[in-house]
């Protein structure tokens, strides 16, 4: 099948409909990686953060 006026190939609905699924899935599965990803990075951040303040010299005059 081609389109009438571009001559461009004609899909079934059905096809599209489930191309356009796929596309819904692939979005969201590609949004819930990146929010994996960031809330990783923070997580790096923060044990870094921790772990510097935990290897920091006490100061002087802080020996309880």
């Amino acid at each position: 099948m081609t389109a009438v006026a571009s001559g461009e190939e004609v899909v079934p609905a059905s096809e599209l409909a489930a191309a356009n699924k796929q596309i819904r899935e692939l979005q969201r599965l590609l949004g819930k990686k990146t929010m994996e990803a960031e809330i990783l990075k923070e997580a790096v951040e923060f044990g870094r953060a921790k772990k510097w303040i935990a290897h920091a010299p006490s100061l002087p005059g802080n020996d309880e």
